[in-house]
């Protein structure tokens, strides 16, 4: 599914950038005030879900959209960030907001040599490699005693600590999460917002639209693919460690399966992938209808939750088969002609 509003970025001008960098940042206070008047748990857990995956979307639409390597295998990058936060934290008492960075570090460094073998590959062979080497490492942490193997690691409530920002742990408010995760969703969208931009936002399009035209040009295309799958990498771990301290228990079927591995591009799809926009708009659609359509439907064991999801998702990609960012495009382009 290609994007054409990714196109007219490579052209944007600087007063539309600025215009964007203001409505994130109009977005951003909106966000952070939305769950104020709220106080029913379940709602603000959706919306905790819905910003954390905008955020992962985002981090995967780095290497995915705007790089054009279309992985499927991020739930890697994910359970690996959970896991070092996680166990950094268990075994070595280390605080999340540093295990945090460390598990984003890993999962960056695993984004890189995961890319090392597999970027020699191209199209739907990549595609396929991610796949199987995001399963090897499910079952190897299936397996693996050392770090709890199918059992999982459970994260413990310390009540000397009480509430505490430093250790990520709020024991009834679910606020400061609403604020953790939205300031990683901010940070994935400012790095797509400045790639957008840069120099290595143009030379990482010219290598999804042609790579071969791109290494005529002296394009480095094998660097260029492995510095988006290591600042991708970084961000996922990043949001696997945010997971793992809100939930307060993993194992390799949470973080890890090759379920998450579709879930997080599908927000970037849906909503448009190489666009600034595209993974927020999909995330804000995508999350609240599958945890809706599950909890009121998904008791009739008859799948009709999963159907009906599915089946929208299938009408949004008929109707708008660029995504649903480039309803905004359509609307920009309409208000021009008139």
């Amino acid at each position: 599914m290609e994007a054409v509003p990714a196109r007219s970025a490579q052209t944007a001008s600087p007063a539309r950038r600025r215009r964007e960098l203001v409505t994130g940042a109009v977005l951003l206070v909106l966000l952070a005030l939305l769950p104020l008047p709220i106080h029913d748990t379940y709602t603000r857990n959706l919306i905790i879900i819905t910003i954390l995956f905008a955020g992962l979307a985002q981090a995967w639409n780095i290497l995915g959209g705007y790089c054009g390597q279309i992985s499927l295998g991020h739930s890697l990058y994910f359970g690996v960030g959970a896991y070092v936060s996680a166990l950094l934290l268990t075994r070595a008492g280390v605080p999340p907001v540093f295990g945090m960075l460390a598990g984003g570090a890993v999962a960056g460094a695993a984004a890189l040599l995961v890319g090392w073998p597999c970027f020699r590959l191209s199209g739907h062979y990549y595609a396929i490699a991610t796949v199987v080497v995001g399963e090897i490492f499910y079952l190897l942490f299936l397996n693996w005693d050392f770090i709890g193997g199918a059992t999982g690691v459970n994260i413990p409530y310390k009540r000397a600590l009480g509430e505490s920002w430093l250790w990520m742990q709020f024991r009834t408010d679910k606020l400061p999460f609403h604020m953790i995760v939205l300031g990683f969703a901010a940070l994935a969208w400012l790095v797509a917002w400045l790639i957008e931009g840069s120099r290595w936002g143009y030379v990482w399009r010219a290598v999804k639209d042609d790579p071969i035209a791109a290494r005529s040009l002296a394009v480095r295309v094998f660097p260029s693919k492995m510095a988006a799958a290591a600042i991708s990498g970084f961000l996922t771990g990043m949001g696997g460690a945010i997971y793992a301290q809100y939930v307060g228990y993993i194992d390799p079927d949470s973080v890890m399966s090759g379920q998450l591995s579709i879930l997080i591009p599908l927000p970037a799809v849906l909503g448009g992938v190489g666009t600034l926009w595209g993974p927020v708009i999909g995330a804000a659609v995508l999350i609240p209808l599958s945890e809706v359509s599950r909890s009121y439907l998904g008791g009739s064991g008859r799948g009709v939750d999963l159907m009906i999801y599915g089946g929208l998702i299938v009408l949004v990609a008929l109707l708008r088969p660029q995504g649903l960012a480039s309803l905004l495009a359509w609307r920009r382009r309409d208000a021009r002609a008139a």
